[in-house]
């Protein structure tokens, strides 16, 4: 099957395989394992922060970054199409007692003037206050659309301005930094916290890091020991992020460029693409979404419906060229059955 319902869905490569097999591991809880403390340290020291925390999930980093920096009864500025808003099951809510305000868009992308026509400040026990915005860079909902490192500077201007802190769910930040020619540190510059997941396009097998100050990230390993994600030898997958790191950032070139030419070549077969698509996400607009996937399954390619009327197509780092050819051979053949 040639799998493009996600880049979570990546295996580790034989070169990862290796790195996780020799790793050296302690127990992570007491902070004795050597390799989470050297994925840490290299994670920080790659973003320009002052510390990082291993967690097991991007769903995770999000919520300790948001618990570390805020209290129960504050609001969260956030896209409408936000991760944390549509897909991490209301645990700001649940868990943080946050109030969202969701701003709508297209590319899931704020500006400062959508921000700071939403922020709450006013001394009135009847209102929430505003005390930290979230971005997404890549953004899913939004088809892999990227902030530059200008665009995020601004918003972090605002927060600063406002005194708000501003949390970077950068769960495909390198797809980001890879796209628009910036760098991870260029955009952890502007961010209070920020975070990026290892198990998507960097094909590690699980976790995310969570970087900020020292202060925050101490409070978010308090939040992470109480949400359960404390890990013991958990060096065995920190040596798979950090061999992500070393040797997989650049092969995200890899995934936008396949993504371009199975674009390109939908797009003469008269398939709809909505959004603009300038990294590894794709959507198409179909009549019938769920006939469609059906249909392509039976032909051994796997997409995601998405609703009734769109699919998702996501290329990453196990599909190859032959695997692309054969996916546009798959949906060309069935889009000209009408």
């Amino acid at each position: 099957m040639i799998d493009l319902r996600s880049d979570t869905v990546t295996k580790p490569s034989p070169g990862m395989r290796e790195a996780m097999a020799a790793a050296e591991v302690g127990d992570d809880v007491f902070q004795e394992d050597p390799t989470v403390n050297a994925l840490q340290d290299h994670a920080a020291k790659l973003l320009g922060k002052e510390a990082a925390l291993f967690v097991p999930s991007g769903t995770m980093a999000n919520l300790c970054a948001f618990l570390a920096q805020t209290r129960p009864g504050e609001t969260i500025i956030l896209s409408e199409g936000a991760h944390p808003y549509h897909y991490e099951a209301a645990n700001v809510a649940v868990v943080g007692g946050l109030l969202t305000c969701p701003i709508p868009d297209t590319l899931c992308k704020l500006t400062p003037d959508q921000i700071a026509d939403k922020i709450v400040q006013i001394d009135d026990p009847h209102f929430s206050h505003t005390t930290i915005v979230a971005i997404e860079n890549t953004t899913n909902r939004g088809g892999g659309a990227c902030y530059t490192t200008e665009e995020v500077a601004a918003i972090g201007g605002l927060c600063r301005e406002r005194g708000l802190r501003l949390h970077c769910d950068g769960a495909r930040l390198f797809n980001a930094a890879v796209a628009t020619g910036g760098s991870a540190e260029e955009y952890a510059r502007s961010c209070d916290s920020i975070c990026f997941c290892l198990s998507k396009g960097l094909g590690a097998p699980v976790g995310s890091l969570l970087l900020g100050t020292r202060e925050t990230i101490y409070r978010a390993h308090r939040f992470r020991k109480l949400l359960g994600g404390g890990m013991r030898q958990a060096g065995v997958l920190a040596a798979a992020g950090l061999y992500a790191l070393e040797h997989h950032i650049d092969d995200l070139r890899e995934d936008h460029w396949r993504a371009r030419q199975f674009r390109e070549a939908m797009e003469a077969e008269g398939l709809q693409f909505p959004l603009p698509s300038p990294t590894n996400i794709l959507y198409i607009d179909l009549e019938d979404a769920y006939g469609w996937v059906g249909a392509l399954a039976d032909e051994g390619v796997l997409v995601l419906p998405m609703e009734a009327t769109r699919i998702r197509v996501v290329f990453h780092r196990d599909i190859t060229d032959d695997d692309l050819a054969r996916a546009i051979a798959v949906f060309r053949k069935r889009a000209r059955k009408g």
